[in-house]
């Protein structure tokens, strides 16, 4: 076995890698960039190295660097993680003629699986369903056109280097096919370093499920089942799951063999990635191979019990798997949550800045185990698991160089409603602040109730929230449960208020029973009853909630019973009550008494300032193009400009009829969020 390992890459998934391998006894050496000097991967590793400025064209993708970096510490082997040089045939190459094991596929699987376009031939000349598409090369817009419309609308541009949602594009028509395609090739060249792009059939109402395959160089191959990975947004996934709660097991077989029939084709080693789409009739199609770790790779973990990462660094150093298809099999449900630093009132778009405040929540390990290729057991009924993988810490900076992903938050249970529930605790519980991010939407997914049922497609975020983000609304009974935790809350809130002023010497005397709790535009009148083991908070209509809870004023995370089930709350201070968030609903909540209840009613209602007449930057970013000029004309939906954050482009459009009357930046200029980037009339 290898005695040191190089990760040639950053984030999560280097410390994914770093834990692994600590496990295994192997050292570590970890690479750096000047973003990233303080990092949690560089912190965890035994040894680090500097490898040059933060854009990753300067950096973590370029090949001599790394090269140098395994010269210098002696590194025997190579784990790419996703991303950067996991899927670069000559990174592969060079290893391989430095005598250095990558832990990975072999180039030429590399090559051959790893280009959309040259893995789709392959595909099909091994009789596997591909989508309809152009595999050729396509030279400018309108032989992009062209092509589109001898395809059919709709169509996906595609970089054929791509992965992670970069350099992709959905075009109805043409005006939007010579948009995308542009947009595409940018994306793909800044990210990839390969500006080469392809058109397939977009196949409306779609399921995105993958297989998971894992191989040695011995000649055996086996899949671990599937994960669902439809809810994505801008066709980047969010939200991950396996197995899927839509495929029957005639269906994963079919589609597990014949994705290592496509495998073993190509010489593949290592774990790689089959994805496909699914129709509603279960017809499924070879979309792509990706001959990598994927990032929700730890949903196929929980329910296997099978360490890929251990998996692929004792391939890559000659072993055989330990185990055999029979082996394999699929436990419980695990679900996977991407934290992202994106402001999902802002239409998701890219926040950067310091983690004030990062509190997960408390790992929790169960599922079930695989040793030596034999089971040991099924889990208990009722356990669950929490797993967090992360690269990120309190204080720590999210950079504006590299991919906005924070943390993948994992649960496990033994079904898939008790995975989705520990789930909503899970993000309840988890505490960020000082960034954008998207806690609230993701519970509100876990919420809605088309998730919940499992009919869900690709097009999930764009068909259930088509107008974007803007919060949850908690429904009748949750609301209930929340003014109820708030009451309570707020008694304890004033009886060490009346301790600390030395009023009174019975304290709990002095405090009222009666309230008036305003939250959502509703009130609830309550009356309190407390004592050593709680309260009983009643309502108007004669319920009663019982509340238990160990909250402390001052506490930023409440988790309390309300009628024996548990309620997670993330408590902020409000004049006159809490700010409280909890299952994607941000809540101004007021505690008043009922005269002071009254007297709020009469307050006017303050209104927020008018900036319709304004194009504000939505996140800190780069101007690439201004396409307007002073003086002219614009139309609703019309292109303004384009701002570059995250390696991601982003095009501003006009949101009503009006005449530009001023401009405020242009191209190369770095702006903040809600700098004004036009003005009009």
């Amino acid at each position: 076995m290898f005695k040191k390992l190089l990760i040639a890459n950053r984030g999560e998934i280097a410390c994914r890698v770093i834990k692994t391998a600590r496990k295994m006894g192997i050292a570590t050496v970890a690479v750096y960039s000047d973003a990233d000097r303080n990092a949690l991967h560089v912190r965890m590793a035994d040894e680090a190295v500097h490898i040059g400025a933060p854009p990753a064209s300067e950096s973590y993708i370029v090949i001599d660097k790394i090269m140098q970096a395994i010269k210098d510490t002696g590194a025997e082997a190579v784990h790419p993680g996703y991303g950067f040089l996991s899927e670069n045939m000559k990174f592969a190459q060079a290893l391989e003629e430095a005598g250095v094991a990558f832990v990975g596929p072999p180039a030429n699987a590399i090559e051959a699986m790893g280009d959309k376009i040259t893995s789709k031939k392959i595909a099909q000349e091994a009789g596997v369903s591909t989508v309809p598409g152009y595999m050729g090369l396509i030279e400018d817009a309108e032989e992009a056109v062209r092509i589109s419309n001898e395809i059919g609308y709709p169509v996906m541009i595609k970089a054929s280097a791509g992965g992670g949602g970069k350099g992709m594009r959905i075009a109805w028509t043409d005006a939007e096919t010579r948009e995308g395609f542009q947009a595409s090739k940018n994306e793909a060249k800044s990210s990839f370093g390969d500006d080469r792009i392809f058109i397939e059939k977009f196949v409306t109402q779609p399921r995105h499920i993958e297989i998971q395959v894992l191989a040695d160089a011995h000649g055996n191959c086996v899949y671990l089942g599937e994960r669902e990975c439809s809810i994505q947004r801008r066709n980047q996934k969010v939200i991950e799951e396996a197995p899927s709660p839509f495929l029957d097991e005639a269906t994963r077989k079919a589609m597990g063999e014949q994705a290592c029939a496509l495998a073993q084709a190509v010489g593949y080693t290592s774990a790689g990635t089959v994805e496909f789409i699914v129709d509603g009739e279960r017809n499924f199609y070879f979309l792509e191979m990706n001959t990598r770790l994927q990032v929700e790779h730890p949903v196929t973990e929980l329910i296997t019990g099978v360490d890929l990462v251990e998996q692929m660094i004792r391939v890559a150093a000659g072993e055989t798997l330990p185990f055999a298809q029979d082996d394999i099999k699929l436990t419980g449900w695990a679900m996977e949550s991407r934290l992202y630093a994106e402001d999902p009132y802002r239409n998701f778009l890219p926040s950067i800045g310091r983690l004030t405040r990062y509190r997960p929540p408390q790992e929790v390990a169960a599922g079930p185990l695989l040793q030596t290729g034999k089971w040991q057991g099924e889990a208990p009924s009722g356990e669950t698991a929490v797993r967090n993988d992360t690269g990120v810490f309190e204080g720590g900076e999210i950079s504006m160089y590299y991919d906005p992903m924070i943390a993948k938050l994992c649960t496990w249970a033994p079904d898939r409603a008790g995975s989705i529930e520990a789930m909503r605790v899970a993000l309840d519980s988890f505490e960020v602040e000082g960034i954008g991010h998207n806690l609230p939407f993701l519970s509100a997914v876990m919420d809605h109730d088309r998730f919940v049922s499992g009919n869900i497609t690709t097009a999930f975020i764009a068909e259930e929230y088509p107008e974007g983000f803007e919060g949850a609304t908690l429904g009748a009974d949750a609301l209930r449960r929340v003014a109820a935790a708030a009451a309570a809350m707020h008694r304890v809130a004033e009886i060490r208020r009346t301790r600390v002023s030395g009023r009174m010497d019975n304290h709990e005397r002095r405090v009222g029973a009666d309230w008036v709790v305003t939250l959502q535009g509703e009130e609830f009148p309550v009356s309190i009853a407390a004592d050593h083991d709680g309260s009983t908070v009643s309502f108007e209509d004669g319920h009663a909630m019982r509340v238990a809870s160990d909250w402390t004023p001052g506490d930023q995370l409440a988790q309390l019973t309300v009628e024996g089930a548990p309620l997670v709350l993330k408590v902020g201070k409000l004049p006159g009550g809490f700010r409280i968030r909890t299952r994607g609903a941000d809540l101004k909540v007021h505690v008043r008494s009922p005269r002071q209840a009254e007297l709020a009613r009469l307050m006017p209602e303050k209104l927020p300032p008018d900036t319709s007449k304004l194009l504000l930057c939505p996140m800190p970013g780069l101007i690439v193009k201004i396409d307007v000029a002073e003086g002219d004309e614009v139309q609703e939906g019309q292109a303004l400009c384009t701002v570059e954050a995250m390696k991601m482009e982003n095009i501003l459009r006009a949101e009503r009829k009006g005449i530009v009357t001023r401009i405020n930046a242009g191209p190369g200029d770095s702006l903040a969020v809600d700098e004004v980037i036009m003005e009009f009339e």
